[in-house]
């Protein structure tokens, strides 16, 4: 057992959460340089030649359905990244990820069996908004484009969901990670390379550093609880992701928070800890056949 198998799970994907905000810190000043695709093609090509020489995952040995997991897997992720980094051309970036929260918490309400669980899912849906301050957000900035991209976004997280776990069950180690990772990239690249002559070694080094906070670490931290974690419960955990770049924008921005904004954090974390409790009881299905 290596030693992230023996850290609770809850605690890997948390790491996960505060990972990926500060590499979003570092993409929000690439992107208006390269573009979405630009970005999200640097970030994929680093985090995949890494975890590729790191991993150097075994090709053989599996079936046809496990390669039909891992390459659904890496669309999922691929085509994730790339829509919601086209949403923020069009909508606030509050907007938007409010919007793509829509993917994980309907999955999240779609998978529980507890009424408690559907009122958890309600709270943190409306937390997400609070924080995420999207009333105020004028209506001349929102247009059908982005909103359909951050859907898109949405629906493909609430897939990753799904193919991470199934994945994480179906390779060992990091291997089925590093595979989606290749699939991810192949799918963007071709988007992403045309602006390849504008990307300086400065932004190289950008890159690097998103790829590594955004993308190696989260994934890998989150394949590995998946293992052990039901997607119901990975995806109200996700809802914290607000939460925690509103503490970050509080410590290293000095952005304060409004009232609503922190009854929202409120909100979102009792949330999270009533589904937490709701998870470490049987099921009575289960407890039955047991």
């Amino acid at each position: 057992m290596s030693r992230l198998d023996a850290v609770p799970a809850p605690a890997l994907v948390l790491a996960g959460i505060v990972s990926v905000q500060f590499g979003g810190a570092l993409a929000a000043t690439l992107i208006p340089v390269i573009g979405a695709a630009g970005s999200v093609t640097m970030r994929l090509l680093f985090a995949t030649v890494v975890l590729l020489a790191i991993v150097r995952p075994r090709v053989r040995g599996y079936s046809r359905r496990d390669w039909a997991t891992v390459i659904a897997f890496g669309l999922a992720l691929g085509l994730m990244n790339f829509a919601f980094y086209g949403s923020l051309a069009h909508l606030p970036i509050g907007v938007a990820v409010t919007i793509e929260f829509i993917g994980p918490l309907a999955l999240a309400t779609a998978l529980s069996r507890r009424p408690k669980d559907f009122f958890a899912v309600l709270g943190a849906a409306l937390g997400v908004v609070m924080i995420s301050e999207a009333f105020s957000a004028p209506l001349s900035e929102l247009n059908w484009a982005g909103i359909l991209l951050a859907l898109t976004a949405g629906g493909c997280w609430a897939a990753y969901i799904i193919f991470s776990g199934r994945t994480g069950a179906a390779f060992p180690k990091l291997d089925g990670l590093a595979i989606a990772m290749l699939v991810a990239t192949l799918v963007v690249s071709p988007f992403g390379l045309i602006r390849v002559g504008e990307w300086t070694p400065s932004l190289l080094a950008k890159g690097l550093g998103i790829a590594i906070l955004s993308s190696l670490l989260p994934y890998s931290l989150e394949l590995i609880a998946l293992r052990r974690m039901s997607a119901a419960v990975f995806g109200i955990l996700l809802s914290l992701e607000p939460a925690v770049a509103a503490l970050a924008g509080l410590v290293i921005l000095g952005q304060r928070l409004h009232g609503i904004q922190l009854l929202g954090m409120a909100l979102v974390v009792a949330a999270s800890a009533l589904i937490m409790s709701a998870s470490s009881e049987p099921d009575p299905a289960e407890a039955a056949g047991a």
